[in-house]
């Protein structure tokens, strides 16, 4: 079992970086989805950070060996490989169909599995104090769709269409997650993250049109290279984290997200509303969203 550093310090950085990332990462998105196809917009993430990646750890010596893999680590990698397209790809036609602050509150919900999953595969320990955390944050996903619960029974809508699949995306998500942790033992994070950047970008050739990036527009283009940045730098930190600190922990700090999510969509309903239409979020949904990163915290602090 891979043994975290305890540079608890760290991996709350790590963690905390990762969310803000992941909290803007929707609403640039949306902005790049105006022009770009979900897949090729996809297709460039995992592309541009392979190559990164690929060039970084050329020259330092870090390129993995796969000749020395054992039959375990590939089936390790072919779950993460799984787990990681999988999301990326349900995760971005999900926003096509719902707001940047739906896609972000709901896929809080793969943190948890993840927090789960640390539970069963590494056998850490979850207090009643910690219970009660994730009872406030279904209390929170419940309160922020109060006004549309009957909407997630139709999957022919875009909202039930959309949900649906950011949970399918943050089920597999968790599965790419403890894959990912376990690959640790015989792999760096960054070599983790090339192989399966690579396979993904091969993988998504046939679905994706590069070339299509000709016909966008400026604002476009820079949100498609933000997008790219955010998920080398992203998955990055997430990857080292969780060297340093324990799944359960680091998870749960990740499902802070939707605050910056609100607060950057609050940004541009104030200096630019024609760029990402707003979610209208009453009382009670805002409330819902404080519960989920509530809830979250609680499991995250509650075993100190």
């Amino acid at each position: 079992m891979h043994k975290t550093s305890g540079r608890w310090k760290l991996g709350f950085v790590l963690a905390l970086s990762t969310a803000m990332l992941w909290g803007v990462l929707p609403i640039a998105l949306k902005i790049a989805l105006k022009s770009i196809d979900p897949y090729t917009v996809t297709w460039y993430r995992f592309a541009s950070s392979g190559l990164i990646l690929a060039i970084v750890l050329g020259i330092t010596g870090g390129l993995p060996v796969v000749r020395q893999f054992d039959r375990r680590t590939w089936v390790l990698l072919a779950i993460g490989f799984i787990g990681l397209t999988g999301n990326y790809v349900l995760y971005i036609v999900a926003l096509v169909h719902t707001s940047p602050t739906i896609t972000q509150t709901v896929a809080q919900l793969g943190p948890m599995l993840l927090l789960f999953g640390g539970l069963v595969v590494f056998k850490e320990q979850f207090s009643g104090l910690q219970w009660f955390g994730f009872a406030v944050l279904m209390a929170g996903l419940v309160l922020f769709f109060h006004d549309r619960l009957l909407e997630l029974r139709h999957l022919s809508g875009d909202l039930g269409l959309g949900v649906a699949l950011l949970v399918s995306a943050a089920f597999i998500w968790a599965a790419y997650g403890l894959a990912q942790k376990r690959l640790l033992r015989t792999l760096g994070p960054q070599q983790i993250l090339l192989i399966l950047y690579a396979a993904a970008a091969i993988v998504l050739i046939p679905t994706s049109a590069p070339g299509s990036i000709r016909h966008a527009g400026t604002l476009q283009l820079w949100m498609l290279a933000f997008c790219c940045l955010n998920t080398l730098v992203a998955y990055g930190a997430f990857a080292e984290g969780l060297k340093h600190w324990e799944v359960s922990r680091f998870g749960a700090v990740l499902a802070t997200a939707p605050l910056f999510t609100v607060a950057g969509m609050w940004i541009i309903g104030r200096f630019a509303p024609t760029l990402v239409v707003a979610e209208r979020l009453n009382g009670l949904s805002m409330l819902g969203t404080l519960l989920v990163v509530g809830g979250s915290i609680t499991c995250a602090s509650a075993r100190r």
